[in-house]
């Protein structure tokens, strides 16, 4: 088995090698597709316009948005609005294996690098498109993470009732982009037998609906609507947070009869283990409201080590509580390279290196690592207006047109 902490050293032992994607995208859901396809080896193309991504200049939530869904990509600074600009991304669209972009609906129409447009010149040309919403009756609404949470029930289940609360990462913006590449890479396979390409559509409302499906059919087995996640009746008893001694947190649960009798003698609590209130899962659900302060008040005064040590030895699940800047220290992240390096491209701390997350899977036991750097921008212009036969004259002269505009 290969060492996953250390990724390929070249996008050539990746499964997508040679294959070349010009992504149109900003903010998460497009530039998550592109990092997909990217992480898997190929090469990908970022359009920027001349005054860069917005994302790269986001303060607050946003400040990670660019270097964290932008690794292993070039970056092309081109101005749309001038016709040079719009006929030199239709000549960068047309070399491309995909074409990913999430505008808004009727954006790439204006500039000819619409699916129908490109299609038309490139019959083996994939086009992922990731909208809000696919087409219907919302398609021309605009869309964001936490509208799509708010009105696909997402919100609803997270938060307290009457208080609805985005989830606390852009799940359906990841989650979407995520989509959106898979169908890309079934687009391939098809394009390998039929040798033709096809449009991929994602949306972030759809990947809402698929995320609380399993609620919806909640009700349609039940007829009950499910209840929010903070007032939920739990399919187990032990499933939650407690708080035990110095004020520490931590989320301890025995999911079956045999890990309840394991959580009871390790925790020396064999009096509720003969406690015939409490003898299968389903009665233990049922006497929540009396099991639960008995279980906190018996587990105040432990201390949140000494009970990690007690249910790691008997292979119990449990976890600590965190939070995100405390992972740059998990010791599993850590020995396993699932974080890597980057150098940061813009902001106050550009030129610093820190570590990003990867994708979690491996191949051939290895994680898809980073090969370059999130981009600076337009740092690969010139090298990529070359590759399309422009010359010097004609880049200066494409490019001074744009600042005097």
């Amino acid at each position: 088995m290969q060492d996953p902490s250390q990724p390929p050293s070249s996008a050539a032992q990746l499964p997508l090698a040679g294959l070349r994607v010009v992504e149109f995208t900003h903010m998460v859901m497009g530039p998550t597709c592109g990092m997909v396809l990217a992480d898997l080896g190929a090469e990908v193309i970022k359009v920027e316009p001349i005054e860069g991504d917005r994302t790269r200049h986001l303060l607050g939530a946003g400040t990670g948005f660019f270097p964290m869904f932008n690794r292993n990509k070039k970056s092309i600074a081109i101005d749309l609005h001038h016709p040079e600009g719009a006929a030199v991304a239709r000549q960068l669209a047309l070399s491309a294996d995909v074409v990913a972009e999430n505008f808004k609906p009727g954006t790439m129409v204006k500039y000819g690098l619409d699916y129908a447009a490109l299609s038309q010149a490139n019959a083996h040309l994939i086009y992922v498109t990731l909208k809000g919403f696919l087409p219907g009756p919302y398609e021309n609404r605009t869309a964001l993470d936490e509208v799509v949470q708010m009105m696909g029930g997402l919100a609803y289940m997270t938060g307290r009732p009457g208080d609805p609360l985005r989830a606390g990462t852009s799940v359906n913006d990841i989650m979407g982009g995520m989509f959106g590449a898979i169908g890309v890479l079934a687009a391939l396979i098809q394009r390998g037998i039929t040798g033709k390409g096809q449009e991929v559509q994602a949306a972030l409302f759809e990947n809402n609906v698929f995320l609380v499906g399993q609620h919806m059919l909640q009700y349609a087995m039940t007829g009950k609507p499910a209840a929010p996640m903070p007032a939920r009746i739990s399919p187990w008893a032990v499933y939650d947070v407690f708080t035990v001694k110095d004020g520490e947190q931590i989320f301890l649960s025995a999911v079956s009869d045999a890990q309840w009798r394991t959580f009871c003698m390790a925790l020396g609590l064999a009096d509720l283990l003969d406690d015939p209130r409490y003898s299968s899962n389903n009665d233990r659900v049922r006497e929540r409201p009396t099991l639960m302060p008995l279980l906190r008040a018996r587990l105040a005064d432990r201390s949140a080590a000494e009970l990690t040590a007690i249910l790691l030895a008997h292979e119990l699940p449990f976890a600590p509580i965190r939070r995100p800047d405390e992972l740059f220290d998990d010791e599993h992240l850590l020995a396993t390279g699932g974080l890597a390096n980057i150098t940061l491209p813009d902001g106050e701390r550009a030129g610093q290196t820190v570590k990003t997350a990867l994708f979690p899977f491996t191949l051939d036991g290895r994680r898809p690592g980073v090969r370059m750097d999130p981009p600076r921008q337009g740092a690969d212009t010139q090298e990529i207006l070359e590759s399309l036969g422009l010359d010097a004259l004609s880049i200066r002269s494409l490019y001074a047109r744009s600042a005097v505009a």
